[in-house]
């Protein structure tokens, strides 16, 4: 799994390559991965419209719809069933109402 960085870390990395210093510099000095400091010059290059591509707050969001598209989804399947459920106990092979008349 990926390790996870705090945002005021990441800005104060992107800061130091801003500076002047280079990826491999910062990367051998804060021991991060090259490709994590290029990857997140890159995403905050989009978040600041200087690129093109789904920036931090859209992946945010899209992330919490397929949360709630899941749970929602999740939830129409158990209220089907419980449907079911109730259909069948409330339905017995022989019809709902008996045909003996008293």
């Amino acid at each position: 799994m990926p390790r996870k960085y705090p945002a005021e870390f990441r800005r104060k990395v992107l800061d130091l390559i801003e500076a002047g210093k280079s990826v491999a510099e910062v990367a051998d000095l804060l021991d991060v991965s090259g490709q994590t400091i290029y990857n997140w010059r890159n995403q905050d290059q989009i978040d600041r419209g200087q690129r093109a591509g789904v920036t931090t707050a859209e992946s945010a969001e899209l992330a919490a719809a397929r949360k709630r598209i899941r749970d929602l989804e999740t939830e129409l399947a158990v209220t089907r069933r419980a449907n079911e459920l109730l259909k069948a106990q409330s339905d017995p092979k022989g019809g709902g109402r008996s045909s003996h008349r008293s």
